[in-house]
């Protein structure tokens, strides 16, 4: 996805890409005999435009994609399948599927995620899309597998855009809980890794975005101070652990804003003593130059006082000499 929740190379630019490149990663995953669409005609695969139906009936929510009649190894259309006591269309779901899925590998790589977002008319680099990959148990970014999203879509109930959009209030809610949030941040770190590189660390601007997209809902006080810390120190903090990672949330619910019950002897990571002597010294700073400026000001009102007063005597004097006359 060009602009997705990704793995970035440039996540100051929503978050990037996977490759940090929006026009190389379309050239890479270009689809030939397409046209404008992105997809390969296939045989007997109906167009399916934002207005008409899929070929089951299905409306499509602001899409135009071309919707493959998946058939059985006969040869023949196969039938509606119902997912056992559920209003789920198993058939709907691998349709969906189809409609982004990539031509030469067997899931949605990066190119049908941007268009998988766009028809849900989300934008890919919001909270929203980050718990979707949540509820899908993604294991890569700017990437479902079959697996994952049929059973993604299982999870949530929808078998459709329209379903799957309606469930976004839902997710959301349901991240707000305690323990639910306790299992996206710890699901965000390892989404956030880049697989196919063994990654076990997140480069440091890839986890500066991914704790300011994870906190969309209910940021820490602490946050931003945090986040100005590893920015403001690129050259001593390459990357951040997974225990980095997963200590920081209980380092917000623990430690009060104005860091007084830190105590370093107590089984923190380093970085976090680090950033705690960094963000005092900081205030420190902030109070003194706070504390000038008052100073400066009083000394600005003391010095214009007896001006003001010689000006007001000198002028009732003046007064009581034309009085005089």
């Amino acid at each position: 996805m060009g602009q997705c929740v990704t793995k970035c190379k440039n996540p100051t630019s929503s978050l990037g890409s996977k490759s940090g490149d929006k026009e190389s990663s379309s050239k890479s995953h270009h689809k030939k005999g397409s046209g404008g669409g992105g997809h390969k005609e296939e045989p007997n695969a109906p167009s399916s435009k934002a207005t008409s139906e899929l070929s089951n009936g299905t409306k499509a929510l602001e899409v135009t994609v071309e919707t493959p009649v998946i058939s059985s190894v006969m040869g023949e259309p196969r039938k509606e399948e119902y997912l056992e006591g559920e209003k789920l269309s198993l058939m709907r779901i691998e349709e969906l599927f189809y409609c982004y899925k990539d031509e030469q590998e067997d899931a949605i790589l990066e190119e049908g995620m941007e268009r998988f977002c766009n028809d849900l008319c989300v934008d890919p680099a919001e909270f929203r899309v980050l718990v979707l990959a949540w509820k899908f148990q993604a294991a890569t970014m700017c990437k479902f597998t079959r697996k994952e999203f049929v059973d993604g879509c299982k999870a949530i109930q929808a078998d459709s855009l329209k379903g799957i959009y309606s469930r976004f209030p839902c997710m959301l809610l349901e991240a707000q809980g305690e323990e639910n949030f306790k299992d996206l941040y710890r699901f965000t770190f390892q989404f956030g890794l880049d697989a196919e590189e063994g990654q076990r660390s997140l480069q440091r601007d890839i986890a500066i975005a991914l704790w300011r997209l994870v906190f969309t809902q209910d940021s820490p006080a602490i946050l931003e101070e945090w986040l100005d810390f590893l920015s403001e120190n690129p050259s001593s903090i390459r990357g951040i652990s997974r225990d980095t990672w997963n200590m920081f949330l209980n380092f917000t619910q623990a430690i009060g804003p104005d860091l007084s019950n830190y105590s370093e002897d107590e089984a923190w990571p380093s970085l976090f003593d680090t950033f705690v002597e960094w963000e005092l010294e900081r205030r420190k700073r902030e109070d003194q130059a706070l504390m000038a400026k008052e100073e400066e000001g009083r000394s600005t009102d003391t010095e214009c006082s007896p001006t003001t007063d010689r000006l007001e005597t000198e002028g009732s004097r003046g007064s009581q000499t034309w009085g005089g006359h």
